[in-house]
């Protein structure tokens, strides 16, 4: 009896704990849902700006190929540098744009030869296996057949070596006609046939997008407006005037977004938000 009473006694913390946490979900509550801020920028914004960027983000974009309009990346051997001021990172690779791919044979073809090239340049960085690896896709909308192709055997090529396949791809509804709208993002993962891809979505819509804003309680990503979302880019710079009007005044006078603790305005950012302080981690 003694040793019934000394057990339940033991017990009483955790019982009380979970009758506590069962009242308040009964109530409507739910778990805070943890968020990091994080930023993302086409060119490496160098060594000196690292600590300055470091007392606001907790992870940082990474190119392996060269961004959009440019023709080469500087972050090649930046990763150390990262590392040592603790940043994560959001490993980016530039995909093809839809007037590249001539066909379903020529989709797959590409997807694993860009899948193959992401992950030599990856393990040549020194990113482990089981990183994920986002593939930038710029055009939104429904997509075809053939990306839909290139999209699968991308994932296919880094599944191969182990590593995990990501994407970054709109996730605000495009207008179809007759009150229909797409959200690339849902049109991706709608034509996946099993497959896993971790998304990164944009949505710089005023809002649910706050704005240029760097909260110490960053927004949670799971107000992108995608299920499942792993990150949410919630501005971009510079400012699209279609989609920030509610929130023009948390952007800089030109229209653009910057760090705080950036006075020379030196870094044209674009701000995200991960479930992840190191979203590219295996």
């Amino acid at each position: 009896m003694r040793r019934t009473v000394a057990v339940m006694i033991a017990l009483l913390p955790v019982l009380l704990t979970a009758w506590l946490s069962w009242g308040a979900w009964s109530l409507g509550e739910r778990p805070v849902e943890r968020s990091y801020l994080g930023f993302d920028l086409n060119e490496y914004p160098g060594d000196d700006a690292l600590p300055v960027l470091r007392k606001t983000f907790a992870f940082s974009s990474y190119w392996l190929s060269p961004p959009p309009g440019l023709k080469s990346t500087t972050w090649l051997g930046k990763r150390a540098a990262l590392q040592a001021q603790g940043f994560g990172f959001l490993v980016l690779y530039n995909g093809r744009l839809i007037r590249e791919l001539q066909s379903v044979a020529d989709g797959k073809q590409k997807g694993t030869s860009d899948g193959r090239n992401a992950v030599q340049l990856a393990r040549k960085e020194g990113f482990p296996a089981g990183a994920v690896i986002f593939l930038d896709i710029e055009e939104g909308g429904r997509m075809p057949v053939a990306y839909h192709e290139y999209v699968k055997a991308w994932i296919d090529a880094l599944a191969d070596a182990n590593f995990r396949a990501g994407a970054y791809c709109s996730g605000m509804p495009v207008s179809e006609g007759g009150g229909v709208t797409i959200i690339t993002a849902n049109d991706l993962l709608n034509h996946l046939e099993g497959r896993k891809l971790v998304l990164f979505v944009f949505n710089d819509a005023c809002p649910p997008s706050p704005g240029c804003v760097f909260p110490q309680a960053p927004p949670a990503v799971s107000r992108c407006g995608v299920v499942g979302a792993a990150v949410w880019q919630y501005a971009q710079c510079p400012r699209r005037k279609q989609y920030t009007a509610h929130c023009a005044a948390t952007y800089a006078a030109d229209g653009n977004c910057y760090a705080p603790g950036d006075s020379a305005h030196k870094w044209f950012l674009d701000a995200d938000a991960a479930d992840s302080p190191n979203p590219s981690a295996p």
